[in-house]
């Protein structure tokens, strides 16, 4: 998405996915992006119900937020 252009960039992610998220922001900014900067991490508790059972549980959730400031010419 920044090689076409776009200065931000949001991760969500859910449950176990998390992690996963988190590790593609960090490669995101350290190896392919350098002047991309996390500007903002929100973690929430969303309650989803179960297809099975329809009893509701608790899911973590995050959503992190990569800009890329601009270069100046």
């Amino acid at each position: 998405m920044f090689q076409n252009g776009t200065n931000e960039l949001t991760l969500k992610a859910r449950g176990m996915a998390i992690s996963r998220a988190v590790d593609a922001a960090q490669i995101i900014t350290v190896r392919f992006v350098p002047e991309a900067k996390v500007t903002s991490i929100r973690i929430d508790t969303e309650e989803v119900a179960s297809k099975e059972t329809g009893s509701m549980s608790n899911v973590s959730s995050i959503e992190i937020r990569i800009s890329r400031q601009e270069q100046p010419q």
